[in-house]
């Protein structure tokens, strides 16, 4: 199955529309975060993420 990321909020999902954002995703994304404790994290705070989960680093 594919992965997808949101251009607005970077979480991956695998589908064609964010969840959250509610934004048609892209399939052409690179770099994987894994954010378990986003209040203990400093990249989930430099990332502006507050939800644990997968995010990625750049999406096109």
């Amino acid at each position: 199955m594919t992965e997808y990321a949101c251009p607005k909020c970077n979480r991956i999902t695998q589908s064609e529309i964010c969840p959250v954002c509610n934004v048609p995703t892209s399939d052409n994304w690179s770099g994987l975060l894994i954010i378990t404790d986003p209040d203990e994290s400093d990249l989930a705070k430099e990332s502006s993420i507050t939800a644990p989960g997968e995010y990625c680093l750049r999406v096109r």
